[in-house]
């Protein structure tokens, strides 16, 4: 079966700034799984309810207002209704990320081999995989073909066709994935004052048993939320 993977990424400066890393900041990495054949319906359905909320810019978490509320939780809603649509996200404590100890001192290396700790447990054998991510300028040019070919290699029996960037104002299901990063986001980071991300956050949790965003079991298909720790567990 074919399927893709729409990625990104929240507080992701983080990485690059060992002097705003305090304890209680999360960084997250997050990927919107779809089963490819579904990707045209997928579109259609977004589309329509842009429509039917006159939003035609970009959506994502951090335009959550009162004046586009209703857009926001029917995109939460529309996410649980469709069966062949998954969520996985990281949640990695910032002030336990070192990449001077554990990835050569490279930042950059350190945030894709999450991205790769992201995608490799949700790849199955005989399944095929295009993973698309928001479009950004990296320092060392082949990370992407790098990170496909890693997961090509570690993944003998699946297929890893592309790992390619896209612009994420040009994609809804990029979009999508970022409002879910966010919610995550904003519950593991201690929120803040918006009653309108708070309002987005409880549509999510009113869809998961038990009715509250947290670490989850490794099994969890639809809403998998992988709280990572430096020393193993779950």
């Amino acid at each position: 079966m074919d399927f893709e993977v729409y990625c990104d990424e929240s507080r992701q400066e983080l990485f690059g700034a060992p002097g705003l890393r305090a304890p209680g900041q999360f960084v997250l990495i997050g990927g919107l799984w779809i089963e490819a054949s579904m990707r045209q319906e997928f579109k259609s359905g977004l589309r329509s309810l842009r429509d039917r909320h006159n939003l035609y810019g970009e959506f994502k978490w951090s335009r959550v207002s009162p004046s586009r509320l209703g857009f926001y939780l029917e995109a939460v809603d529309y996410f649980f209704g469709q069966q062949a649509m998954r969520f996985r996200c990281l949640v990695l404590p910032a002030d336990q990320l070192d990449a001077v100890r554990f990835h050569d001192g490279d930042n950059e290396l350190m945030f894709y081999k999450f991205y790769y700790q992201l995608l490799h447990h949700w790849i199955l054998d005989f399944n095929r995989y295009q993973v698309f991510v928001d479009l950004k300028t990296n320092r060392v040019r082949q990370r992407l073909a790098r990170l496909r070919e890693v997961l090509e290699r570690s993944n003998r029996f699946a297929d890893i066709a592309s790992v390619q960037a896209l612009p994420s104002h040009q994609v809804d299901l990029l979009q999508l994935a970022d409002v879910l990063i966010g919610a995550v986001g904003h519950k593991f980071n201690g929120g803040g004052a918006s009653e309108a991300k708070v309002q987005v956050v409880a549509r999510v949790e009113s869809h998961l048993r038990p009715t509250v965003i947290q670490a989850t079991r490794k099994t969890e298909e639809k809403f998998n939320v992988f709280r990572w720790r430096p020393g193993g567990g779950w």
